[in-house]
């Protein structure tokens, strides 16, 4: 079938960055923390070193760290590597492999739930080991992950602080599913599930570092603020690309959400006009018929519904990048905005 072209991005707008950006300590720390006996287990986190990833959480945790020292010792111009300084310090790394930790074995879980074929490239866990083995790995990493908050300052708050963002990913997954059933969707849903999948841990991922250290109130709203708006404008993103996208570049099939009934930025946009029937009925169909996808591809041009998901994505954006005003000049402050900078679309 013929389909509309999506709308021109920039790469800006595609993967982040192809390199990590970390120090190779914390790689060696992850890899210390997932080593077991048992060897489908070792061999899950072993899978999981290699993948790599973008793993965007554990760095702006660290940036977030070293943000809030009050002197560098080295000030050199940046450039895609996080500086691998003594402001790495151990509970910082280790707080970084936690909140990796706890983004992998949600993905591990959700890779599952969604049927999913690949993660990362590499064929999903629970099609390789098992349903069990998939599963346990994951809690086993969310095992090792109470282990090592125990042995950080503030032990209470950062696990009442990781329980919660827990919970609320859990519950985030379940309303999508929720949501879809019932064939209802609201723009207060879709900002509630995004937040829940996405945002909650980079909200915590950006703060934690603020609980670590007992860092002034101001600092910590500031980094919260940072990583929530940094999280929605992922998620908005991510979803636009999923609809809107193409699969050479995404490496995965394009419209998936549809295919399972997930109304997301511009398929609510598109309720809000008159398309919103054949919208909706497509939705609640979940794109089962040909041509759906290509309808509703061609209906978000006609209607600017990929528009204004860029502008909203700009939006969340600016607000991050405002609260970055907040806190100390310093070379990671301005690195944690050239993560900004990697995601924002450009006229």
């Amino acid at each position: 079938m013929n389909q509309p072209a999506a709308p021109t991005q920039p790469a800006a707008t595609l993967p982040i960055s192809a390199g990590t950006g970390l120090p190779p300590a914390f790689e060696q720390r992850l890899r210390e923390v997932l080593r077991s006996e048992v060897e489908f287990i070792e061999l899950i986190g072993e899978d999981l070193v290699a993948a790599g990833g973008k793993r965007l959480r554990p760095l702006v945790t660290l940036l977030s760290a070293q943000a809030l020292e009050t002197q560098l010792l080295e000030t050199q111009a940046l450039g895609d590597q996080v500086l691998d300084s003594p402001a790495h310090s151990p509970d910082a790394l280790a707080l970084a492999v936690c909140i990796e930790l706890l983004h992998s074995a949600s993905l591990l879980h959700d890779d599952l739930i969604d049927d999913a074929d690949t993660r990362r490239g590499q064929e999903a866990a629970f099609r390789r080991y098992g349903n069990v083995v998939s599963v346990m790995s994951g809690d086993f990493m969310l095992a090792r992950l109470l282990m090592l908050l125990s042995e950080l300052p503030g032990t209470a708050r950062l696990t009442r602080a990781f329980g919660e963002v827990a919970s609320v990913i859990c519950e985030g997954e379940v309303l999508q599913f929720q949501v879809a059933a019932y064939g209802n969707p609201t723009q207060e849903q879709y900002e509630h599930i995004i937040y829940g999948k996405t945002a909650a841990l980079l909200e915590l991922a950006a703060a934690a570092p603020a609980l670590l250290q007992d860092a002034p109130a101001e600092h910590e709203q500031a980094l919260r603020q940072y990583g929530r708006e940094l999280g929605m404008a992922f998620q908005v993103r991510d979803d636009l690309l999923d609809l809107l996208g193409r699969e050479e570049d995404l490496g995965k099939p394009v419209g998936s959400d549809l295919r399972e009934g997930k109304a997301t930025f511009a398929v609510l946009h598109l309720l809000q006009t008159p398309a919103e029937q054949e919208v909706r009925t497509i939705l609640l169909r979940r794109a089962a018929q040909a041509g759906d996808l290509a309808r509703v591809q061609a209906l978000c041009v006609q209607y600017a519904a990929d528009q204004a998901g860029w502008r909203e994505v700009a939006r969340r954006l600016e607000l991050a990048r405002a609260a970055l005003l907040h806190l100390p000049d310093t070379p990671a402050r301005q690195e944690l905005g050239a993560l900004l900078d990697r995601l924002t679309p450009l006229p």
